[in-house]
């Protein structure tokens, strides 16, 4: 299925950059937005798979924009829901940490190359994380704090299988569905089976969260090496 995509962000030479390379692939970049706002309106109005926003953006930033945009769960044409990539000039920006919180399903630098940016586009659309274990790690490590509230339900850990908090810990190492797969020697279906547990469970929204709630709660410490990432 060809992704449906609006890109949000306030420089002219981005929005049409970005649209040449998607277009190029054959993904189809259906709307365009400068700020916050237009982007809000625009995934309203075309329901579109993926969101390119820009975190700083006049009117309405990125982090907000994402929040409001997250907070009204939008979906698709095809009834599945909308996926936000933040973009950044910046790898090491405490905001796109407070945007992934807020349920963004990933970050791109700017000078991301064609390549990986088709990559990201089509991958967040099936669901999976956009997290380089070494970046994921840098942005824990400056700016998460380590729950102080061990009881709360979406951060209690002992409400996991074994198997459950082994799939989350090859998660939050950046291990794709397929790679899990082949680590734990299972199907991709039982993988997901065991993803959506690890959601249900820990009240999370999706892999993006499972992988910062990993950090916080000690699963996996910032000095920890990781696996491999769909996207480097």
């Amino acid at each position: 299925m060809t992704p449906r995509v609006v890109i949000a962000d306030d420089q002219d030479l981005v929005r049409t950059g970005f649209t040449m390379i998607l277009a190029a692939a054959d993904i189809d970049v259906v709307g365009q937005a400068a700020d916050g706002a237009q982007a809000i309106a625009a995934v309203r109005r075309l329901r579109p798979d993926v969101v390119l926003l820009d975190i700083r953006m006049p009117v309405l930033d990125g982090l907000e924009a994402t929040r409001r945009i997250l907070a009204e769960h939008p979906t698709t044409t095809a009834g599945d829901p909308t996926r936000v990539l933040i973009l950044t000039t910046f790898d090491l920006d405490q905001y796109v940490y407070a945007a992934l919180n807020a349920g963004a399903s990933g970050f791109l630098l700017k000078d991301i190359t064609p390549d990986h940016l088709i990559h990201a586009v089509r991958l967040v659309q099936k669901d999976d994380a956009l997290l380089a274990p070494a970046i994921t790690r840098r942005l824990i490590e400056r700016f998460a704090k380590p729950a102080t509230h061990q009881a709360d339900l979406h951060r209690d850990l002992a409400a996991l299988t074994p198997r459950e908090r082994e799939v989350l810990t090859l998660i939050a190492q950046g291990l794709s569905n397929a790679e899990l797969a082949n680590a734990l020697h299972l199907s991709e279906a039982t993988v997901k089976t065991h993803v959506t547990r690890i959601l249900t469970k820990l009240r999370l929204r999706d892999r993006v969260q499972a992988v910062v709630a990993a950090y916080e709660t000690g699963l996996i410490t910032p000095g920890r090496k990781g696996g491999t990432s769909p996207l480097r």
